[in-house]
């Protein structure tokens, strides 16, 4: 850049424009140098609300509630117009399960519509023996497009009444 400067065939603009250049640069090591401090901070914060942006985002992702058997007995008793849906084998269906409990076992239940559940956006209680083939299901109902899924683990837990087919 010096060398441009003192070349006697470079007009005034240009001059200038090197000029300003040469100041940019020296005012921008200038605040890298006494604002190192500064500028180490408002990175870390940045950093930081990146990350955690990120991590909410992660967060909104549709998916599935958990929640315990009490506060799925409240459900219960306050919501109406929900399924409750046993991802058990027949066999353990049979052997008893939660009154008007719909059997879908989860072997079943994979890419395809279920005719059993065809409204998307009903609220759905997901229940299973120890919770976790409920939580196998619940996952794969949400990537069919369910949007109301709750899971409430097993009924090994459950204290409430139960109605066996044999």
């Amino acid at each position: 850049m010096r060398i441009l400067y003192k070349c006697d065939n470079i007009t005034e603009k240009s001059r200038d424009m090197v000029y300003n250049k040469m100041q940019m640069e020296r005012l921008f090591y200038a605040v890298l140098q006494e604002g190192g401090i500064v500028m180490k901070k408002i990175l870390a914060i940045l950093l930081c609300v990146f990350f955690l942006t990120g991590c909410s985002a992660a967060a909104d992702k549709p998916g599935y509630r958990q929640i315990g058997m009490e506060e799925a007995v409240t459900m219960m008793e306050e919501e109406s117009g929900y399924i409750i849906l046993d991802v058990r084998t027949p066999e353990e269906f049979a052997d008893g399960h939660i009154p008007n409990a719909v059997n879908i076992p989860n072997e079943v239940i994979g890419t395809e519509e279920i005719p059993e559940l065809p409204d998307k956006e009903q609220l759905i209680l997901v229940y299973c023996r120890s919770g976790n083939r409920s939580k196998q299901a619940s996952e794969k109902l949400v990537n069919l497009g369910y949007t109301n899924i709750v899971e409430f683990g097993g009924i090994i837990d459950w204290q409430g009444e139960t109605v066996s087919e044999q």
